[in-house]
């Protein structure tokens, strides 16, 4: 067992717990090292974990460390892993407004808002799948091949990184964004920028996933 990835692991749980991302019923986290998960445990409240309670799972999907069960979304987070190569960190939660966009199965989108535009272009939703089971994830995988947010239809949000703290900043900018758009809906009318502009951000964002 690495302590250095269940303290990382641990960290992230708490931040989010702070910044009323994820509560004791909702949200997981889990980073990997060389073939090995360290993820938070089920039914736990974030900000009262401890390192010895952080699960760690083999590549067979065994528990080999940590006194307490794994969370029961242990089996997407497995499969988030065998995505794409680069995924180090993954992040699940149900923050207020993507969450409210996920429920409603509507994309988060801006052609307004250049930090959006280029840093992660469009949240898309994916179809709705079973909670805890292999179908939440189903309709996701194509998604993840160009990023590295989704909305999981009628759930939540599930973000990957290259460390456990990459998927957190993208959890955590991903919320805040779609708060801003949120309000500036509510305020009124938002400006889109020029054709040229929006290709300009869009093209910043295409390139981190070209081969």
């Amino acid at each position: 067992m690495d302590r250095e990835f269940a303290s990382r692991v641990l960290a992230v749980a708490k931040r989010l717990d702070e910044k009323n991302l994820v509560n004791a019923y909702e949200g997981n986290i889990s980073a990997k090292k060389d073939g090995i998960v360290y993820i938070t445990p089920t039914g736990k409240n974030k900000a009262l974990l401890t390192e010895d309670m952080i699960a760690v799972i083999d590549a067979d999907g065994k528990q080999i460390g940590g006194r307490c069960k794994p969370t029961s979304e242990l089996p997407m987070h497995l499969q988030t892993y065998q995505i794409r190569e680069d995924i180090g960190g993954v992040v699940h939660c149900h923050p207020t407004y993507l969450t409210a966009h996920a429920i409603c199965n509507k994309p988060v989108e801006s052609k307004g808002y250049p930090e959006m535009m280029a840093n992660f272009k469009v949240f898309e939703v994916a179809p709705y799948g079973r909670p805890g089971t292999e179908e939440i994830l189903k309709g996701a995988v194509p998604i993840f091949r160009h990023s590295d947010v989704v909305l999981l239809g009628n759930h939540g949000v599930l973000a990957v990184g290259a460390t456990v703290e990459d998927a957190m900043n993208k959890v955590e900018a991903a919320e805040a964004i779609t708060k801003a758009l949120y309000y500036a809906r509510a305020l009124g009318e938002p400006l889109d920028l020029s054709e040229e502009e929006c290709r300009h951000f869009y093209k910043i964002y295409d390139s981190k996933y070209e081969k």
